[in-house]
Formats: C-alpha cells, sequence, structure tokens
C-alpha cells in the first residue's frame, strides 16, 4: 500500500485548479462511485493513490482530490471555510489540529 504524503489538518494548493484547502480525511485509495469519478475527476487521475477530502478556501465546497493533483501549501494563511471550526481546534506550526472530540 502506498503511504499517503498528506495528513489531516496540512493545508494544500490544487494543482491545477489552483485553490486553497485543509485535508479533513483522507482514503488509501478512491473509495466514491464510478459515475462521481467520470463527472467530476475531469483530468482521470489515477484511483490507485490517495485521495483526500478537503475543505475549500473562501468557500462552502468540501471536494474529493487525488493525491497527484495536491501541493503542500507553505503560506500558512488561514483556511476560510464555515466547518473548519468544527473540524479543527486551532493551528500549530502550519497545521491545524483536529478537535479533541474527533481524534
Amino acid at each position: 500500500m502506498v503511504e499517503a504524503k498528506f495528513a489531516i489538518g496540512q493545508l494544500v494548493t490544487h494543482s491545477i485548479y489552483g485553490y486553497r484547502g485543509v485535508i479533513i480525511d483522507a482514503d488509501p485509495q478512491f473509495t466514491l462511485s464510478d459515475s462521481w469519478y467520470d463527472k467530476m475527476a475531469t483530468t482521470k487521475p489515477s484511483k490507485n493513490q490517495p485521495w483526500y477530502h478537503i475543505l475549500v478556501n473562501n468557500s462552502s465546497i468540501q471536494t474529493y482530490v487525488s493525491e497527484s493533483s495536491l501541493e503542500m501549501d507553505l503560506s500558512e494563511q488561514e483556511i476560510q471555510h464555515p466547518m473548519v471550526d468544527l473540524v479543527f481546534c486551532g493551528k500549530s506550526q502550519g497545521q491545524y489540529k483536529l478537535a479533541e472530540n474527533l481524534n
């Protein structure tokens, strides 16, 4: 099994679309339906790699992205999303910390 490059709470940027976000969950490989993949994964990244659930900055959108489409975001700028305070309890060293009740 491939080890995930990114962790929950880590800030990332989509390498194609340029939006920033924070990871709230990870799957070792693609777990959604084939119809979702056909409709939403327009660049057709491999399903056999880690995929991440991401809260998108400056929106209320949550997205699902392949590891190959992500880059580390070193800006350390806060993520503006309505769910950030529900999932995380602050930030340390550029990474959000998962809320105690979600550990």
